[in-house]
Order: structure tokens, then C-alpha cells, then sequence
């Protein structure tokens, strides 16, 4: 009687070929036995295995960590060769391997055991690298090493469609005013990880253990990370590995700490191949885009949690001991000793029910799509110390921006009811601006942000405007009184006076009076060269304006006829007439509109207004 296992993979090796072999091209199947000239360097025909030489078959194993007793082996079987499987990447190969250990099959595909280096012969063939994702085997699909290998060396295969270094990853709209709203749109809709296809194959994906927050918070960070591609899990963390506790070899735990220090985002892996200083591992990408200059962690896996949907190792990353200097499609390459760029990030929380405040100091990754959301990540979760957000709150906040240039952008507001998502909005925006734009820039030195909780509602909005005298004539006083309603019915009266200037021609006005974001519609529309970014400078004195409009206040503006011109950045409101229409020609390179005019005043609240009114004045001749 036949082995049921062995006449089960064989259906599962004939159904593979047939489906994968509806991906493969018209033509030949690539000789991938044909190495570039600067590999051979770099092999060994006694320390790794040919795809050519590989048969179905044959027997295999890989190490990799499942917390146990540390890296151990695991018997594989080897189903097939598969060339060019263009649902992965054009040009490709695979070992197809089926797991023979009964821990592999009681776990199905696990993430994090991207990069387990798979043996063939007693040689390296190549790292358990993709699958599918509702597998009920422990089927993998395996990089070959020849693939992997040429990563990091220029004109290498994995360089395909790769992002050229310090190019701009993300590309904003800078002819339109700057809308940080927008560009929090933008990033939430723009995935770096394709999250594996539920029917196709796919890579498998690297867990991000989350660690050093409060329990409260991880759920908070599932979304946004998730969102961008990510596998976020909570972790036990523990206290980060000292450098001499872990080592980088085949088999072992290869973690990149996106955010390190008191909070730890780290994406975990597994380490194929060491060759002196050269790390090699996970047998795809990670982000893509080729140079990279990410940190590089060894580690320590506690043990597999199997799940229905994605097994997972949880683990803990040492201390950092290099940087992965090139993400492409067959692997991720680092050099140990090498330093990563990290940006400093102190996070100070304070809650109205904390015995006392809270600090974090961290290092986040530098990464022109990956820092903004990072640091968003980051500070999404500072006031969770203390348990979760009342339902009513309050949130004041403070925080920096420093440039490598010794410029900063500062700014610091209050939010009801928001907990910290308007914060994470400023900060994740400007970050994504700075760092993303088309102007030589320079670097982000820090970052800071300080936060205080308090269980209070001050959102509110306009329940009466009256005005005493809405006809009067030039030089008189409008007198107006506002009354604003809190969310908890409480009502406070404020005396506004504003002077109509002595020469302002008779006719009708408006009479605005507007919240914090009504105001600041009213800014984008009536200046957007305020708001406008032509080089470096102005993006930085930009956010500088976006960033500090006062939501606590109230303001009251008497709308004048426009005088002057503003040209780009420049005011030119008393410019006469003649010279205007001149400035004003549409044959000239430089944007040129009517200077807007306004009387303004500004009442400090301490609500969060809401809506708007207007109010009409007829100013009539002078006597």
C-alpha cells in the first residue's frame, strides 16, 4: 500500500507545476547556473549548492530558531526546482521545499522565518523565503543562495527596479498650499510592505514586535502599522540583548529595530549567510528600493505563537551591531560594525492620574518613508501611561524639529477629545515634507515632543454674536459681544472692539468671527504663498506658519478691500496703484496676486471653537 504523505506531495508537486508553470514565459527557462562574473569571488562550490544540481527529492533541512533549545535543524523535503515565478519577481527561481518536522506542521508558515538558511548535500541552496498564506502544509518556497548573494554588488539582479539613493520616496504637491491633512492621506495610504495575498504566493511576512509601551497602547498602533504593511504584534520585550549576548550566524534571529530604546519597533527575521563583516538574510525584501541604511539587530526568539491566520516568532533584538546597507529583491544585506543614521527622539508625558511623568528616549530609524510613520507610532501612544484616554480630554502638547543646518520647526497646540491624533498629524506631515522634497535639504537632527493629559471637555462653538452698531461710519468702534458654549452647556460672554480705519472707503463689509480651523481655511484661501513651498527656506518657514495657528482662540477679522500686491513671499501692500497693474502682468514668472487686507483680534478662550459666524457692516460716508 502507498504512503499517503508521499502520494500526497506528490500531488502537491505535480498541481505546483502546473500552476506555477502558467506564470513561467514563452521562452526558455533561465540558466541561472550562468553566475555574474563578480559572484565568483564569492562562491563555493563546496559551501553552497547549485539550483542545477538540486532534484526532487532530495532530502534537506534548515535551521532556524522556534525558542526552544535555540537554532535547530528541521528536515525538509525537496518537491521541485521552479523557474522564473513572476508573481514573485520577473526573472526568479525557487526551491520548492515541503517541512517534514511535525512542529512545522502544527505551526503551518511562520513569520520571522524569512531567511532560514536551507542545506541541500550538506551545501547552502538557499532561504525558506515565501508561501501561501492559507497553506494548510509546511510548504516553502526557497531563494537560491546564487540569487542572494548578488545583493549589495552592483548591477546584481535584486537591483531590479530599485529606488536610487536619496531620491524622493514620496512625492507631494508642492504648487498647492501645504494641507498636512492631505499629506496624512497620503501617508496612510501608502503601503511599503504588500501584506501576503490570500490566494497567491507571497513573502512571508516579518513580524514588528512592538515592546516598552503600555498594554493600552499597542492595540492603538495595530492600525497605522498595519496600514502600511506591517505584521504589528505586541511583545514581552524584555530588556534589549547586550552585544555579547547574541551573535549573528545561520539559523539566528536577524532583527532591524525600526524604533529603539525605551520603546522598541523591531521587524524580525532570520540570518541566512555570514561571510566575515557580511550579513545575508530573509531571502526577499523588506522595504525594496535597494541602498538602505537601516539598523541591524541580532536577537533571541521566546517561542512561536501559532495562529489560524499567521504563525509568528516573538522575539527581542540585542543591542545594534551594524546596518543593513541594501534592501533588494533576493535578500537583505548588512555590514557589521557599520553604524546606521538614527534620529534622537525624547517623548515627556504627563496625565492628570500618573503618580509622576513619564519620559522616553529613543533612537527611530532614518528611512524617507518609514521615519514619519515610525515617529507618528511613536507618539500616538505617549499618553497611554496611566491607562486609557478618558472619554473626555484634553491634550497640550509642545514639540521640535531639528535640522542638521541648526534651523527647527516649533510648535505647540491643544486638542479636546482628539487624544493625540491632530499632534501625530503635524508631526508625521512635516517629517514627511522634510524629508521628501525636491530642494537640496538638509538632515533631521531631533525630534522632541511633550504631551499633557487632562479629563476635561474644552471643545465649544459660537452660540450668539451680536454686534451693537453693524452701521456705522470711518473712525467709529464696532462693538460686538460673543457668547461661546461649552460641551457642557457652560456660557461665557466676550467684549470685542474694533476700529474702523478713518479712510475706509463707504460700502459693505464683512465681519468674520471663526474657530482655529475655519481661521486657517480662511489663512490657505486669502495667502496661500504663506503657505507655499518654492525651495528649502520657504518649506521650513512654511510649516512654521501651518503649525502654529492657536486652536484656544478666538479671532474676529473685519474684512478690507485688498491694496498692494503680495509677490511670492513678499508684501507689498502699500505699493501704488500704477506700479501694481505693472507687477501684475501676466508675462511675469513670479505669482502675483492682491495683497489681502483685514483688522484682526484675537481672544485667548481656552475652548476649542468649532464653527464660524459673519456678520454684516455697512460702513456709511463720513460726516
Amino acid at each position: 500500500m502507498p504512503d499517503t504523505r508521499t502520494a500526497r506531495n506528490g500531488w502537491i508537486t505535480v498541481l505546483l507545476g502546473a500552476g506555477i508553470g502558467l506564470l513561467l514565459g514563452t521562452g526558455a527557462w533561465a540558466d541561472i547556473s550562468k553566475r555574474p562574473a563578480f559572484l565568483d569571488a564569492l562562491w563555493d562550490s563546496q559551501r553552497y549548492i547549485k539550483v542545477s544540481e538540486i532534484k526532487p527529492g532530495m532530502p534537506a533541512y534548515c535551521l532556524t530558531d522556534y525558542g526552544e533549545k535555540g537554532i535547530e535543524k528541521f528536515e525538509l523535503k525537496v518537491l521541485d526546482v521552479v523557474y522564473g515565478i513572476r508573481d514573485l519577481e520577473p526573472g526568479r527561481s525557487s526551491i520548492l521545499v515541503m517541512g517534514l518536522d511535525e512542529r512545522f506542521k502544527h505551526t503551518g508558515l511562520v513569520a520571522g522565518c524569512s531567511g532560514s538558511p536551507v542545506y541541500i548535500d550538506g551545501r547552502l541552496a538557499g532561504a525558506l523565503a515565501w508561501g501561501y498564506t492559507f497553506s494548510k502544509d509546511p510548504l516553502y518556497g526557497v531563494t537560491p543562495i546564487e540569487e542572494m548573494l548578488e545583493v549589495g554588488e552592483v548591477g546584481g539582479a535584486g537591483a531590479s527596479g530599485s529606488r536610487p539613493s536619496g531620491g524622493a520616496a514620496l512625492t507631494f504637491d508642492l504648487s498647492k498650499p501645504i494641507d498636512l491633512a492631505d499629506i496624512d492621506k497620503q501617508l496612510t495610504a501608502h503601503k511599503l510592505v504588500a501584506l501576503p495575498s490570500s490566494s497567491g504566493p507571497a513573502a512571508l511576512p516579518c513580524p514588528l514586535l512592538i515592546s516598552g509601551l503600555p498594554g493600552e497602547a499597542c492595540p492603538q498602533l495595530t492600525a497605522p502599522l498595519e496600514a502600511l504593511g506591517f505584521m504589528a504584534v505586541a511583545s514581552p520585550g524584555g530588556v534589549p540583548m547586550k552585544e555579547g549576548e547574541t551573535s549573528l550566524k545561520p539559523g539566528g534571529t536577524l532583527a532591524i529595530p525600526m524604533v529603539a530604546g525605551d520603546i522598541r519597533m523591531s521587524a524580525v527575521g532570520t540570518v541566512t549567510e555570514v561571510r566575515g563583516d557580511r550579513i545575508y538574510g530573509f531571502g526577499h525584501s523588506l522595504f525594496g528600493g535597494g541602498p538602505t541604511n537601516l539598523p541591524m539587530a541580532g536577537g533571541k526568539v521566546y517561542t512561536v505563537v501559532s495562529n489560524l491566520v499567521s504563525s509568528f516568532k516573538m522575539a527581542t533584538c540585542s543591542d545594534i551591531v551594524g546596518t543593513i546597507t541594501c534592501d533588494q529583491s533576493g535578500a537583505v544585506f548588512g555590514r557589521i560594525g557599520e553604524k546606521p543614521r538614527m534620529i534622537p527622539l525624547t517623548i515627556h508625558s504627563e496625565r492628570f492620574n500618573a503618580l509622576e511623568p513619564c519620559s522616553y528616549n529613543c533612537q527611530v530609524a532614518y528611512h524617507q518613508e518609514l521615519t514619519p510613520a515610525l515617529v507618528r507610532a511613536a507618539i500616538l501612544t505617549a499618553g497611554y501611561r496611566g491607562g486609557p484616554f478618558p472619554p473626555n480630554h484634553t491634550v497640550e502638547y509642545d514639540a521640535a524639529i531639528d535640522l542638521d543646518d541648526g534651523r527647527s520647526i516649533h510648535f505647540a497646540n491643544t486638542s479636546s477629545n482628539s487624544e493625540l491624533g491632530e499632534a501625530g498629524v503635524e508631526m508625521a506631515g512635516a517629517l514627511a515634507l522634510l524629508m521628501n522634497n525636491p530642494f537640496p535639504v538638509t538632515g533631521i537632527k531631533a525630534l522632541r515632543f511633550d504631551v499633557r493629559v487632562t479629563p476635561k471637555n474644552i471643545a465649544s462653538y459660537l452660540w450668539s454674536v451680536e454686534v451693537a452698531n453693524p452701521k456705522l461710519r470711518p473712525g467709529e468702534t464696532i462693538q460686538a459681544e460673543v457668547v461661546i458654549e461649552s460641551y457642557l452647556k457652560e456660557k461665557k460672554k466676550y467684549q470685542i472692539d474694533l476700529e474702523v480705519p478713518d479712510n475706509l472707503p463707504p460700502g459693505k463689509y464683512s465681519l468674520l468671527f471663526l474657530g482655529c480651523q475655519e481661521y486657517e481655511n480662511f489663512l490657505r484661501k486669502s495667502m496661500p504663498y504663506r503657505y507655499l513651498a518654492t525651495n528649502y527656506q520657504t518649506l521650513v518657514d512654511s510649516l512654521n506658519e501651518v503649525l502654529n495657528v492657536d486652536r484656544t482662540k478666538l479671532y474676529c477679522l473685519l474684512i478690507l478691500p485688498p491694496s498692494g500686491i503680495a509677490l511670492e513671499r513678499a508684501e507689498l501692500p502699500s505699493l501704488p496703484g500704477t506700479k501694481a497693474l505693472i507687477l501684475q502682468s501676466d508675462k511675469r514668472a513670479m505669482p502675483v496676486q492682491p495683497y489681502p487686507r483685514w483688522i484682526e483680534k484675537t481672544v485667548e478662550t481656552g475652548t476649542v471653537i468649532t464653527d464660524k459666524e459673519m456678520v454684516p457692516i455697512t460702513v456709511e460716508p463720513a460726516k
